[in-house]
């Protein structure tokens, strides 16, 4: 086994002081997933040009697909090339949704500098019992970890859930007190992947349950809340999908006027995942079809990272208010 690392000497920073800066400011800080070069290349240049704080973040999933290593070296040089842009940008690296103490020990190990321990799916005792173990070990590291209450329905990566559970105001003190976690992610209507609501002819999106958030902001005052799931589903990008051979029906996603409204809130951390998908499946299944005697990767993909950019760049802007914060 390799010896352990810590994320400051690849450049990284923990969360804390960027969700003290968020929620003073009124935005939150982005969390895009990647899964190859291409995302993280998109990812790290548009927050990069838009002077965005952001936080990079592996599923469990992607950690084996990229390879553990070899995510390593990617994310210190992300550092690098945002320095190498005159940009002294602060990043995170984050385990999302981690399933077990071994999974973000491995991690914090490797130099993440930020690890979600995901015991939502448990009885409410295991949960805070397997959170406290994985926030004991993180914080002799001084890496920040994001426990989780309430259940996200949908389907991303490892993560399957067939209807969502609202997090209970009335826990989230206790939670907090017992697990010493340094962010709180909440279920109020957000779910996970590019199927978040069933809606019938001429229905709208049901809001989100501000209502929830309201209450848990009442009971731990300044806390960091995240919300998991919330891709806007960007009806482009799905119609572009459709067009080209794909088949994507009834795909919606979370408004982004209410997604901006959340920043006002506590909420310090937006994960956002399926629509960086749809932007690279929509852009590569175009240039394959108006391109079909091309094979070389990097046409249909740097089509695709530049998609990528300009979707990250609307959201730092319009939806998360992080552009300009770093």
């Amino acid at each position: 086994m390799a010896e352990p690392i810590h994320y400051s000497k690849l450049g990284l920073v923990n969360t804390k002081q960027m969700f003290a800066r968020a929620f003073d400011g009124g935005y939150a800080i982005p969390a895009y997933n990647f899964n190859n070069m291409e995302q993280l290349q998109a990812i790290v240049t548009a927050c990069a040009e838009g002077r965005s704080p952001v936080i990079i973040q592996v599923s469990k999933g992607a950690r084996q697909y990229a390879n553990a290593t070899l995510l390593r070296y990617m994310a210190m040089g992300a550092v690098e090339m945002t320095r190498e842009m005159g940009v002294d940008l602060p990043i995170s690296l984050h385990l999302d949704h981690g399933d077990s103490f071994e999974l973000c020990k491995s991690c914090i190990d490797s130099g993440f500098s930020s690890v979600m321990i995901d015991g939502s799916h448990l009885p409410y005792a295991d949960n805070v019992a397997l959170t406290r173990q994985v926030v004991e070990y993180a914080h002799q590291f001084d890496v920040s970890v994001e426990g989780e209450l309430g259940v996200l329905a949908g389907i991303e990566d490892d993560v399957v859930a067939e209807t969502s559970t609202y997090t209970r105001p009335e826990e989230v003190e206790d939670f907090v007190s017992k697990t010493g976690v340094d962010s709180l992610a909440i279920s109020i209507g957000t779910s996970h992947g590019a199927y978040k609501f069933k809606l019938k002819e001429g229905e709208e999106v049901p809001p989100l349950r501000f209502d929830i958030l309201a209450d848990i902001e009442k009971r731990i005052p300044g806390f960091p809340i995240v919300l998991h799931g919330a891709s806007s589903v960007v009806q482009e990008y799905v119609s572009l999908i459709n067009q080209y051979g794909g088949r994507l029906d009834g795909a919606v996603g979370v408004p982004e006027e209410q997604l901006r409204k959340a920043t006002k809130s506590a909420v310090c951390k937006i994960n956002i995942d399926s629509d960086g998908r749809l932007a690279i499946t929509s852009k590569v299944r175009e240039f394959l079809a108006n391109n079909p005697e091309e094979f070389d990767p990097r046409k249909y993909l740097g089509a695709a990272r530049t998609e990528l950019i300009k979707l990250i760049k609307h959201k730092n802007e319009a939806v998360l208010g992080s552009a300009g914060r770093a």
